[in-house]
């Protein structure tokens, strides 16, 4: 898979949050024909990324924010949680729960900018 779709309201906003917050690279951000943009972030050395898609009309609109129903959606990768937790925090990311150790590591859930939420997760096989 090299691609996720994000909704977003708008491009420059999901932006912010993406390259200003979470230190995403923009991999790309181009016109199209159609008024709308290509835009793509990533985190720093992925392969995949997420194309944020500016919603159009009321179903999509509607589900900015609920693309997991609820549930954590997306995974981010770390390998130092301690330093990412840290510097997202300040940064102004919330976080909706403690940070905790399981047996696959150490995870933390957050939300985006939508509410939609990711876990920060530094796996087992890199903890120190």
């Amino acid at each position: 898979m090299s691609l996720t779709t994000l909704l977003v309201d708008e491009y420059d906003t999901a932006l912010s949050f993406f390259v200003g917050k979470l230190g995403f690279e923009l991999r790309e951000d181009s016109e199209l024909a159609d008024g709308t943009r290509w835009v793509v972030v990533a985190p720093r050395g992925a392969q995949g990324g997420l194309l944020l898609a500016r919603a159009v009309g009321d179903r999509q609109r509607q589900a900015i924010g609920h693309q997991g129903g609820g549930r954590v959606f997306l995974f981010l990768e770390t390998d130092d949680f301690a330093r990412d937790h840290l510097t997202y925090t300040r940064r102004g990311v919330r976080f909706v729960e403690a940070a905790r150790h399981e047996p696959y590591g150490i995870v933390a859930v957050f939300e985006d900018l939508y509410g939609n939420r990711w876990d920060l997760i530094q796996p087992a096989s890199v903890e120190r």
